[in-house]
């Protein structure tokens, strides 16, 4: 093992890059607060507690959240910080309504599910970074994540129809600063952080700011563990007082061991150890590296209109081999083993005129888009057959067996481009009464090939998703709102290279934005019911078809804010009912949509001290509850529910320094918080600690 001091030496690079300026103003209700703010919040600059009430995710201007017509929840960076969290996984707890799905081996932040879809789609700052094999995103340039609920292909194009998860970057501000952060935890695991800010003109025109991370993480999994190196410069540049370049960028490289978790016995959790590793420690680990920079360029043409251009690049490629478990036969497991070798890049191109204007009597703030996307995928995953004979016994396992030879090439290209018009109008009919009316027209092209095979296939498609939405303020405090929207996803590639038709959904919601307890806290309660259809069943003669279909409906509800002075407050509970409604015989109409909870909340309250030898300090719990759930689509195993209470303390030595303390999973609760099959799961992490020290240089 490294030296402890080692792994806490950032190694900095200083590129400078990033922020997208406001959007033109959104028209709005005026905000009864009578807590007043102490400054002007953005949709994409700090929220100052746990409440945000601006956001650009759902309409792409900077817009008052109770003024939109569709549900959003955000969960600021003081949650991410008060959690001590590196991962966006724990925030979205808070989210209401968002599950934890397959994670691709400990790989990726891959999949996740909104309202009962899995999807894996996520964005940053408006632009799509998942499309390939991206690594879990890192908290250290982290702003706000926001969750837009329901279908929200309108604006971003192909996705699924529970909704998307958009994460907001740090952005370069006025004032210098530096903040300097260690921790130290259970497990070995050690992590630094640093954020530099910085004007680099004396007039502020030009700002940088650069984040970067270290970490060095152990486990309580046997032979597991990661390390990952992360820099995200970003640069702003006021060209003239009309004129803003944005630059932002990110550079990350994390090695991480590739692990399934453990499996089911008789369809039951528990028997093996959550620590067992059923691998091979002499796979090593896999690497993956990304690159992503995005230039922006908003040119201010009156004080009514605004031209904005963006173009999006990413690039990664992931590498490394794995012995993965496949099924329990007495007390021996089979495996197979892959070698693999992933590259992918994705292109984005953006052109869009903001305006407001009055017509009809009726104040409008419009969108028009254009946007170009060009996205490779190469895959090559070469495995071996499966067999008990690389088995391991999952009660006492024996590693170091010789790799079987590989027989299935797995050697797969895909590409999409896709050429679209978004057109959008939020309305101001009168003073209480909001509308909003979208559709985004698409043309689609997408080749898929089978090179082991050289099979090929292309396709066609032009599609139209429009979306529809009011919003009613029966009082300052209380708004109603209701909305249709639709989504369009291109399935992917079948093992023979065939292409299938699309996935198409469409969702219906109505719900209360509230106010409450002046403008303290703010909740969002909504009842959703979305339809899923041309999802990738078999046929009676087995040939898999896009015929399938999947329904989830029920109510999510989202609360945060700062009730008093000294607590702040954030939680979410959701019922979601999903399940197949056209299925076949693997997965028959009434199944459980896999890893979708009924029941599912968290809650979490900080005080902080307001006087005395402990202002500025605080303390806090926070506690999740995840219901039952299937644990492989289609069969009668499932996951158990669980609960988990975490603590957390911080101590204000001075202005410049705080001390931080974690302890998660307080009652040391056995749980599984994330399964595809009955033979992956993953285990949820015993009782652990981290400490921490956070400087303001």
């Amino acid at each position: 093992m490294n030296n402890p001091a080692g792994r806490l030496t950032l190694s900095l690079s200083a590129t400078l890059l990033a922020l997208p300026a406001a959007a033109a103003d959104a028209i709005l209700l005026d905000a009864l607060n009578v807590n007043e703010r102490h400054y002007e919040e953005t949709a994409s600059g700090p929220v100052q507690g746990y409440r945000a009430s601006r956001s650009s995710t759902a309409t792409k201007t900077d817009t008052d959240i109770r003024d939109t017509p569709q549900s959003i929840a955000v969960v600021p960076s003081q949650v991410l910080e008060d959690l001590n969290s590196t991962r966006i996984d724990r925030a979205l707890d808070f989210a209401g309504g968002v599950s934890r799905q397959n994670n691709f081996g400990g790989l990726t932040f891959l999949n996740y599910s909104v309202r009962g879809f899995t999807t894996g789609e996520l964005y940053k700052n408006g632009f799509a970074v998942n499309r390939g094999s991206y690594s879990a995103p890192d908290t250290s340039n982290i702003e706000r994540i926001e969750v837009l609920k329901g279908p929200a292909a309108s604006l971003y194009g192909r996705g699924d129809p529970g909704g998307l998860v958009n994460i907001v970057t740090k952005r370069p501000q006025a004032e210098a600063f530096s903040h300097f952060k260690a921790s130290a935890g259970s497990w070995d695991r050690y992590r630094s952080s640093l954020d530099v800010n910085t004007p680099l003109s004396e007039d502020a025109r030009v700002l940088a700011r650069v984040n970067m991370a270290v970490e060095d993480n152990g486990s309580f999994r046997d032979y597991v563990g990661s390390e990952r190196r992360i820099v995200s410069p970003s640069l702003s540049w006021q060209l003239s007082p009309e004129t803003l370049l944005s630059i932002d960028s990110e550079f990350s490289r994390t090695e991480s061991v590739f692990d399934r978790g453990i499996p089911a016995v008789n369809n039951q959790m528990g028997s093996v150890s959550r620590s067992t590793f059923l691998g091979e420690p002499n796979d090593g680990r896999v690497r993956n590296d990304n690159q992503t920079l995005d230039l922006t360029l908003e040119h201010t043409l009156n004080d009514s209109w605004k031209l904005r251009l963006a173009n999006h690049y990413t690039q990664g490629r992931l590498k490394g081999n794995s012995s993965e478990p496949s099924r329990v036969v007495g007390t021996t497991i089979s495996r197979f083993y892959r070698e693999r070798d992933f590259e992918w890049n994705d292109n984005i191109t953006q052109a869009e005129l903001h305006g407001q204007f009055q017509f009809a009597g009726w104040e409008h703030q419009s969108l028009v888009g254009l946007e170009y996307e060009n996205y490779r995928n190469s895959q090559k995953y070469p495995q071996s057959a499966t067999s008990l004979g690389y088995g391991l016994d999952i009660y006492n396992p024996v590693y170091g067996q010789a790799k079987p030879p590989l027989i299935n090439p797995n050697d797969f290209f895909e590409r999409t481009e896709s050429y679209a018009l978004n057109l959008q109008d939020q309305i101001a009919f009168t003073e209480r009464l909001r509308g909003l009316l979208g559709v985004r027209l698409e043309h689609i092209e997408q080749t898929a090939q089978n090179r082991s095979s050289r099979v090929s296939n292309r396709q066609e498609k032009d599609v139209a998703t429009p979306r529809l939405g009011l919003l009613y303020q029966l009082t300052p405090q209380v708004g109603v709102f209701a909305n249709a929207s639709t989504s369009f996803k291109p399935n992917s590639m079948g093992t023979r290279g065939q292409i299938y038709k699309p996935e198409k959904g469409l969702g219906y919601e109505t719900g209360l934005k509230l106010d409450l307890f002046d403008s303290r806290l703010g909740a969002t309660l909504a009842l959703f019911h979305i339809d899923k259809e041309n999802v990738i069943t078999t046929d009676a003669s087995g040939e898999s078809i896009a015929a399938g279909k999947a329904r989830s409906q029920g109510v999510d509800l989202q609360f945060s804010g700062q009730v008093s002075e000294a607590v702040r407050l954030i939680g979410a509970y959701a019922y979601i009912d999903a399940e197949v409604t056209k299925g076949d015989a693997a997965l028959p109409k009434g199944s459980d949509l896999l890893g979708i909870p009924r029941h599912s909340g968290s809650l979490m309250a900080v005080y902080e001290f307001q006087s005395g030898p402990l202002l500025g300090s605080d303390v806090g719990a926070a506690a999740n509850y995840v219901g039952e759930r299937s644990g492989q689509a289609g069969s009668s195993f499932r996951l158990p529910s669980y609960s988990t209470v975490d603590l957390l303390a911080h101590y204000e030595v001075s202005e410049q320094a705080t001390l931080g303390l974690n302890l998660n999973n307080l009652f040391d609760r056995k749980y599984y918080e994330r399964g595809y099959n009955a033979a992956w799961n993953l285990p949820g992490e015993p009782r652990n600690l981290m400490l921490s020290l956070s400087l303001a240089l």
